[in-house]
């Protein structure tokens, strides 16, 4: 469950470390985004000399959360850490790597290119 002001994992080479959720795309009548939603966040860490600078406002794709996630046959996926993909487009990743796992539901919701770039799909 993400809300405003949750710091995320960057889980991609686009460089940024870390953001901050600072709103939702998409998400009518709830306060929080959970796996496969698109959200609003501000860059709070980013290397230095890549695409993205400290400051500058992204969007992205929440790929793993900490709070247990129901899937729809019944079980329950958890991750260790809040992680987010950032986005050029619709559905396009900024980076070209992604690192760590991701969950399966990033593929069901149409997000192909950032599944088939992932190292796992949990």
């Amino acid at each position: 469950m993400i809300q405003p002001r949750t710091m995320l994992k960057v889980a991609d080479n686009s460089g940024a470390i870390k953001v901050m959720c600072i709103g939702f795309i998409g998400v009518s009548n709830r306060n929080y985004a959970e796996i496969g939603d698109i959200i609003v966040c501000s860059v709070k860490e980013a290397e230095p000399n890549k695409q993205v600078e400290k400051g500058q406002v992204v969007r992205g794709v929440v790929v793993r959360q900490k709070k247990p996630y129901k899937r729809k046959d019944g079980t329950w996926i958890r991750f260790e850490e809040n992680a987010v993909v950032l986005l050029k487009g619709e559905k396009e990743p900024l980076g070209n790597r992604i690192l760590g796992p991701i969950a399966k539901e990033i593929k069901e919701k149409g997000f192909d290119k950032i599944a088939n770039l992932a190292e796992a799909l949990v």
